[in-house]
């Protein structure tokens, strides 16, 4: 037979190499790919929800190293059983219905029952391909090397989820590596990705202290600690964690067991900036609910349609979604005694809870403007068409006020020339 050889570069991926083969003689044909490039750093998991035909037409590049699942049959295709494959999702499902037919006359003459399954969940697997109900397709690549196509590239593709993910020692030893037995640097183990413009994902999500608060993660450094509520021992997890587009930052979550109580905050990674910061943000869908935000404990919030502004110091730093952070602005209004409480004024109560109403509003339908002001310029509002500039959203740089560095401590301290001269001559 006949094996050709095409080298071709997949947009907003990578080179890869086609082979195709074909025999004249029986005319069978065979096609796969290898990747040009070399192992990832990193392994790769994409996660796409399938809602629509157009998404069964999107291009994947399966490797033979990766695997492929649909959760809600309960259908995975193992690493390494299948050579690697350009196609569709679709040509990955008609490529498993093969599979699975490719010996069902043999089945149905020897073990009728276990034939007659395989052709029920042969039945499944075609439904799914008229997409008649949502389903997951899930493909996980430990040499990094697989893909799956976002026809929205460069922005941000809202049904799929990229993640990257340090291989394991058996996956490294599956793609022929060699194990490093040194274990790796501490402060390089501490330190994960979040978030990216096209949807990437890095090992932790964006609720990121609920799985802090949940989970003692190897990469998670661990120390006891008192409630602050009940004053029980309790322990609190903390994480370096770079954001895209920013800088690192130090995650801090403390559950306790005893009460029930949560809380999490965030510290700057990196120095106090030059200049401060003032981000603003046109609200103008329900989309923008779910900007990430980073809100140091030196930043102040203000909504001028609400006539509504949240000082330096208010709610401490968080990492949260613009709309958590709104949920907690309410929180903050609604469990204060004085404000809606017993010790609370009826006048005072009926402006709040048309304050609150107005709050709600923004979350849903109203348009509004939310700005946040930051001196020390440590921190981030998410902007969704990164590494494009962002039509709603605007960063300000300005030089901060003889007042504003007394606050952050500069004005005493010096930070050049302080070295000591050299000892006086005798």
């Amino acid at each position: 037979g006949v094996t050709r050889l095409l080298l071709t570069r997949i947009p907003f991926f990578k080179e890869i190499i086609v082979s195709s083969f074909s025999c004249d003689s029986c005319s069978w044909s065979n096609t796969e790919i290898q990747s040009a490039g070399r192992i990832q750093e990193q392994g790769v998991r994409y996660t796409l929800a399938v809602t629509s035909r157009q998404d069964m037409n999107r291009e994947v590049v399966k490797t033979d190293c990766a695997s492929a699942r649909i959760p809600e049959l309960d259908f995975e295709i193992p690493a390494f059983s299948q050579k690697g494959v350009l196609t569709t999702i679709e040509g990955i499902i008609d490529r498993a219905v093969a599979g699975l037919e490719q010996d069902q006359p043999t089945r149905r003459a020897t073990d009728k029952e276990v034939a007659r399954k395989i052709d029920e969940f042969i039945g499944k697997l075609r439904q799914l391909k008229e997409v008649n109900s949502p389903f997951t397709f899930i493909l996980d690549d430990p040499s990094g090397n697989s893909f799956v196509e976002n026809p929205h590239a460069p922005q941000r593709d809202e049904a799929l989820v990229v993640t990257h993910y340090r291989r394991s020692p058996q996956q490294s030893a599956l793609l022929g590596l060699e194990v490093d037995a040194k274990p790796p640097d501490a402060a390089e183990d501490l330190r994960d990705e979040v978030g990216g413009a096209e949807g990437h994902s890095g090992q932790l999500p964006w609720a990121v202290w609920d799985i802090l608060t949940a989970l003692s993660l190897p990469q998670v450094l661990q120390f006891n600690t008192n409630c602050p509520e009940c004053n029980a021992p309790a322990s609190t997890n903390m994480k370096l964690v770079q954001i895209p587009h920013f800088k690192e930052v130090i995650i801090m979550a403390t559950n306790c067991d005893s009460c029930g109580h949560r809380t999490n905050e965030v510290k700057s990674g990196g120095a106090i900036e030059p200049q401060g910061t003032r981000i603003t943000l046109r609200i103008t869908d329900p989309s923008d609910m779910t900007r990430d935000i980073l809100k140091s404990e030196t930043c102040s919030v203000e909504i001028p349609e609400l006539e509504f502004e949240l000082g330096m110091g208010a709610l401490g730093g968080k990492f949260t979604t613009l709309e958590g952070l709104l949920k907690d602005i309410r929180d903050l209004v609604e469990k204060n005694p004085f404000t809606l409480g017993d010790s609370s004024t009826p006048s005072r109560t009926g402006k709040l809870q048309e304050f609150i109403g107005k709050l709600q509003d923004v979350k849903g339908k109203a348009q509004a403007h939310f700005i946040m002001d930051d001196p020390a310029g440590n921190s981030y509002l998410q902007n969704v068409y990164a590494p494009e500039e962002d039509p709603e959203l605007s960063v300000q740089r300005y030089e901060r006020t003889f007042d504003q560095n007394e606050e952050l401590g500069l004005n005493d301290m010096k930070t050049e020339g302080y070295e000591p001269g050299p000892a006086s001559e005798r």
